[in-house]
């Protein structure tokens, strides 16, 4: 990891990767592609086409969709009108969309041509859509962006007054939505010290992580709505990488990529990883390109690890981090893999540099090596705070520290292993989801008395979503019922794989029901809980 000196904020990061590398390719989408230099003057229009439209410092910017050309250049262009990006799940149900816009209250939305038959039902959830913008002409009269942002000026040094002042590296640049514990997302607000400050940390270490720098195409394979997807590109071009950014996960697709672009490494969830492994062709792709590939998001089993080790031929490399933290903040090496039992391999590895972890108990005191705590990351990189939440604010950061409600321990050398989740979220191909989200919905059915949403083990995306539901006396229910009755009230992602009925719900003495036991039939045998 190089991160070029002068790439201390989003802002700047253009103009400065652009007067080394103005002419390289610095991102190709559906292979279309945009120069670095390309990049810094679109970037620029955007950023007075805000202005001109009276967008603020500290305003929100949305994008609802995949990504494009046009939202990196909305991302950059905000962060030099001093506005704050705001990507939304493309994944999402209209009423969640809707949820995250009013709550996001932005100035400007722009929406992937392939999301605007959502806006009906958004406008009808929140009364008033914010202007609009679509990423291509569309047909049904919404302005285009790149005819919003032709006729602005493409310089730097004209920019308003009020961006003449220098950038701050602490200044929120990013707000990206997490599913919350109560039902409602969360906005994590991110400065460009939260983007950037692990890269910096590896800088001035001189650590080259596993070597990723200008020389390097990397593909992006994560949503551009993710911290995955977000953290990623910006790592890529703050070194004057080439970025292949794809708009979907396509199996097909990916393995036409790889050779036909050189691609180097690039991240994906363990998911990913195995829809490779069983695409048709896979076997006679020339993955020769490849040096590194990171995993994160889920569990990924040894044996899948294995496999890919022995199909891809390059260097894997393990990245555990979250939104809060500003995404990868501890990591097992490519040279860590090589020839690591079964039990190393189920690390996450060791703190980069610049950041500190420690395992607490229920008092806050660090426990010995070995013994199963709450892990804390104090980090360059991690979040301002969340949007509009003090008080969960006040939970998640803890002097100084940021509780990631996973639950694990280190061993003897150091090594870092999360073993279950202190909080009952499930992540399935590399999707969070909260429990509460879901059960609020089942709720609802006029025929459900109570009702609990669990993760069991899946053996494609890691976890899959259960639903225990204890029916109104009386009724009949069918699974289908209410996998129907979910379906299009939340994201398609959280809809229940599996629905069991039950006459009751285990509960402590303070009604809270017993997530923990739930869990314990389907997870019993399993090296993690997560």
């Amino acid at each position: 990891m190089k991160l070029l000196n002068g790439v201390d904020t989003l802002a700047e990061l253009p103009k400065v990767v652009s007067q080394l590398y103005g002419d390289k390719v610095a991102l190709i989408v559906d292979d279309a592609t945009l120069t670095y230099g390309e990049l810094e003057l679109g970037s620029n229009q955007a950023a007075h086409a805000l202005a001109s439209d009276s967008v603020e410092p500290g305003d929100r910017v949305c994008m609802l969709g995949k990504g494009s050309l046009q939202s990196v250049a909305l991302m950059f262009g905000a962060a030099k009108a001093r506005a704050v990006y705001v990507p939304i799940n493309a994944r999402l149900a209209p009423k969640e969309m809707a949820y995250i816009l009013a709550h996001a209250d932005p100035k400007l939305l722009l929406v992937d041509v392939e999301c605007l038959d959502f806006l009906p039902a958004i406008a009808a959830e929140i009364g008033k859509l914010p202007k609009v913008l679509a990423t291509a002409p569309n047909g049904v009269g919404i302005p285009v962006f790149d005819e919003w942002q032709r006729g602005a000026s493409s310089s730097s040094s004209s920019l308003p007054s009020w961006s003449s002042h220098p950038y701050d590296p602490e200044a929120v640049v990013v707000t990206l939505y997490t599913s919350g514990t109560t039902g409602h997302p969360k906005g994590v607000r991110l400065s460009s010290r939260s983007l950037l400050g692990v890269a910096r940390s590896l800088r001035d270490s001189r650590d080259p992580w596993f070597g990723w720098d200008h020389r390097t195409v990397s593909m992006v394979s994560q949503p551009a709505f993710h911290i995955g997807g977000v953290w990623w590109l910006v790592q890529g071009l703050s070194q004057g990488s080439t970025n292949v950014l794809l708009r979907g996960f396509d199996p097909k697709q990916v393995l036409r990529i790889i050779p036909t672009y050189r691609v180097a490494t690039t991240c994906m969830a363990p998911a990913m990883i195995q829809l490779l492994l069983v695409e048709p062709g896979c076997r006679s792709v020339d993955f020769s390109s490849l040096q590194v590939i990171a995993y994160g998001g889920s569990t990924c089993p040894t044996a899948l690890l294995q496999e890919a080790m022995n199909v891809f031929k390059c260097g894997f490399c393990n990245a555990y981090g979250s939104t809060e933290t500003g995404n990868v903040v501890v990591s097992l090496r490519p040279e860590e893999h090589l020839g690591a039992s079964d039990s190393r391999l189920r690390a996450v590895g060791k703190p980069l540099p610049g950041v500190e972890v420690r395992v607490l108990d229920e008092n806050g005191r660090d426990v010995r090596p070995g013994v199963t705590g709450h892990i804390a990351i104090r980090s360059p990189s991690n979040m301002v705070d969340y949007w509009k939440n003090e008080e969960a604010t006040r939970t998640t950061l803890v002097d100084g520290w940021l509780m990631t409600g996973d639950a694990g321990f280190r061993d003897e050398e150091g090594y870092l292993y999360v073993s279950d989740r202190i909080r009952d979220m499930i992540i399935s191909a590399g999707e969070k989801i909260f429990p509460a989200e879901v059960e609020n919905v089942i709720r609802t059915h006029p025929d459900v008395a109570d009702v609990a949403v669990i993760g069991v083990p899946d053996p494609l995306w890691g976890e899959a979503v259960r639903a225990l539901v204890v029916p109104v006396e009386g009724a009949t229910l069918r699974p289908g019922d209410i996998i129907r009755y979910v379906r299009g009230r939340v994201g398609e992602f959280k809809v229940p794989r599996a629905v069991e009925f039950v006459p009751s719900l285990p509960r402590n003495p303070s009604g809270k029901i017993l997530k923990r036991e739930l869990r314990e039939p389907y997870w019993r045998g399993e090296d993690r809980r997560i």
